[in-house]
């Protein structure tokens, strides 16, 4: 049996939304078949008021055993440090996160809020927030670079905006079951399971994207997002082609861009220009959106080249057509 206790800071509760629709397992299977006790969840709990708060002093305590704490959202930090802007239980949330995580067995932050500070975190952040454990890529967040669960991890991380809801049940199982231990992690504490392959892995664009084919937004097949209007797919870890949602589709088998939202970057932001979610554009790059092993300058030789070859191609095919025609 592995305790559970949810809670949620500065966020917008996409990541509950989620894991709600978890199939591969369920949330019931997580009861039923794996032993998971959720002790409470904002959404699904059954206290309220003063139990809710009993039960937090009971876990930190030692009255009540919480094996896995599951935090959603930013951690509020505003005003001046104070952390009042979120109060939960009569307390800034902020404190209630401290002291839970110094007695439950392991930490797990769900989506972007929890993981890198998210969407509140960006500038000029009035609310003060951060990640549990990390503020964009910087180590550090909430806890301190050098924090470490009861069980000997650091907090582990799984971001998206939302974040895949097998990717939650799965690490919740994978920690009931005594198996955590087995999976790795990255240098931002992404289980390598789910954070390993990037998103053009499985695309059905990946082939335009290589020959860098012309096409429009929106038009299935006719033309890799990427390069019309900066899908972030090559230089973002996740398995969104690999487990698809809903098991039937992505964002760029929809044809719609990544938007980059497992790295720590996101949201890509321009503030010069307002924009929350900046996209790329051809020879546009910043050094850090270049494909991950690849140098800018050598991306786009590689580009332009089998750009070129592309074309050649299609005017040889087009000048073929043309003499077959006339015979």
């Amino acid at each position: 049996m592995a305790n559970v206790l949810w809670l949620q800071g500065g966020a917008c509760s996409g990541n509950t939304m989620s894991f709600l629709n978890a199939e591969e397992p369920t949330v019931v299977d997580l009861v039923t078949d794996f032993g998971v006790n959720i002790l409470w969840h904002p959404s699904i709990g059954l206290e309220i008021g003063h139990q809710v708060s009993d039960l937090l002093h009971d876990i930190v305590s030692g009255k009540v055993t919480c094996d896995i704490l599951v935090y959603e959202g930013s951690i509020i930090e505003g005003p001046n440090g104070t952390g009042t802007m979120n109060y939960f239980a009569e307390r800034p949330m902020k404190d209630w996160i401290k002291e839970l995580s110094a007695v439950c067995g392991y930490v797990v932050a769900i989506g972007d809020c929890a993981t890198w500070g998210g969407i509140p975190a960006v500038e000029p952040n009035p609310s003060e927030s951060t990640g549990m454990q990390f503020l964009k890529k910087k180590k550090g967040g909430f806890l301190g670079a050098d924090y470490v669960s009861k069980g000997g991890l650091p907090v582990i991380n799984i971001p998206g905006c939302p974040a895949h809801p097998d990717w939650i049940t799965q690490i919740l199982v994978a920690i009931a079951t005594g198996r955590i231990g087995d999976v790795k992690i990255d240098e931002y504490h992404r289980p390598s399971t789910f954070f390993t392959d990037f998103v053009q892995t499985g695309c059905t664009n990946v082939v335009n994207f290589a020959n860098k084919i012309d096409g429009g937004f929106g038009k299935r097949g006719n033309g890799c997002l990427f390069y019309e209007v900066g899908c972030r797919g090559p230089m973002t870890r996740a398995s969104c082609n690999r487990i698809l949602w809903n098991r039937q589709s992505s964002k760029t088998r929809a044809n719609h861009p990544c938007l980059g939202c497992t790295e720590p970057g996101f949201p890509h932001h321009d503030l010069q220009k307002g924009s929350v979610f900046k996209t790329l554009k051809y020879l546009g790059f910043l050094p850090q959106d270049v494909p991950a092993g690849q140098s800018k300058l050598g991306y786009y030789l590689r580009a332009g080249f089998e750009k070129t070859m592309h074309t050649a191609e299609v005017a040889l095919g087009v000048e073929k057509s043309h003499s077959d025609s006339s015979i």
